[in-house]
């Protein structure tokens, strides 16, 4: 069996993006048993009157293969409403925060409110996982390019990653937080370094999506570059060696796919969105890309299930 930790089901008012009913049937024949959706849907998932609508939109016979994450604000009643979820019901794996703008309005972008966020936490006693997309908004630039889909990748560099995920581990050492800190789609060997130095002072794990692995920013050089445009962007070749590189060490714990879909119209006009569906990448990237690299079948099988079900305390 595998797991996906990462993606955008976006169904309701975005049912032409992609729906549930769709998704977990591209799992299926990609080879992936179980997923996780994230609440950055439109509207957000914050409430748990979100969390019920949503698991209504699930086929009846698919709803032991879906669980979803609930979204994370400042507002503490919210944050402590969506600690009783997690807690409560087994459909929602944990809380998702974003640490800088992607895509939707869930975002938490100033350092004293993520701070905030993970004391509210370890004041309530949380112990289920926190995943946070980290990119340090101070260290981007809003000057992209659409006739260069490559400046994506310029004005987003790594920096902001690597010094948002610095941030995130300094906030939940210094609260005290006893829950796991999972760090969303790492694309820097940097990255995972720092998240692999921080494993003695707290719960840390991190996941890697098919595309960082497989794909270099030459990509949006391409015809139709901007359908690669996506949050974290695509690294140059030296960035994505090093990160095949902390793979075959197994430094990474999870593959998630970040599977995000928009319309071809909405990806090459309208407001150039970033995402990429890359659960249709996942069998190419487990079965036949990781083994090229030397990936061994026990590592792949930890990072696609038993190390999941380990950090998110999975009875599957």
């Amino acid at each position: 069996m595998r797991i996906d930790t990462h993606v955008h089901f976006r169904d309701g008012v975005q049912s032409y993006k992609e729906t549930i009913a769709h998704g977990l049937s591209l799992a299926k024949q990609q080879g992936v048993e179980y997923v996780f959706d994230m609440p950055n849907t439109s509207p957000p998932l914050l409430r748990r009157a979100d969390v019920e609508k949503r698991l209504t939109l699930v086929p009846e016979s698919e709803r032991n293969r879906y669980f979803l994450y609930i979204g994370a604000t400042t507002n503490e009643e919210q944050l402590m409403e969506a600690i009783s979820l997690v807690e409560e019901k087994k459909r929602v794996i944990g809380i998702k925060m974003f640490a800088g703008k992607s895509t939707g309005d869930l975002q938490i972008l100033k350092e004293e409110d993520q701070q905030k966020v993970y004391s509210i936490l370890a004041k309530n006693n949380y112990t289920g996982v926190i995943s946070v997309h980290c990119e340090k908004e101070a260290l981007m630039q809003n000057t992209f390019n659409f006739k260069e889909p490559i400046s994506h990748c310029l004005i987003r560099p790594k920096e902001a990653e690597i010094e948002s995920i610095r941030d995130q581990i300094k906030f939940a050492i210094e609260a005290n937080f006893k829950g796991t800190l999972n760090i969303c789609h790492v694309s820097c060997a940097e990255s995972v370094e720092l998240i692999n130095q921080a494993k003695s002072k707290l719960n840390i794990s991190c996941e890697i999506t098919p595309h960082h692995a497989m794909w270099n920013f030459e990509k949006m050089n391409e015809p139709n570059g901007l359908l690669y445009k996506m949050n974290p962007p695509l690294r140059s070749q030296t960035d994505v060696s090093a990160l095949v590189n902390c793979l075959k060490e197994g430094k990474i714990d999870f593959i998630g796919t970040d599977h995000a879909p928009h319309s071809i119209g909405e990806k090459l006009h309208a407001d150039y969105p970033s995402g990429y569906p890359s659960l249709y990448l996942y069998k190419e990237f487990v079965e036949t890309f990781l083994p090229s690299i030397g990936v061994s079948e026990k590592r792949i099988e930890e990072m696609t299930f038993s190390n999941i079900v380990k950090v998110f305390k999975l009875n599957l």
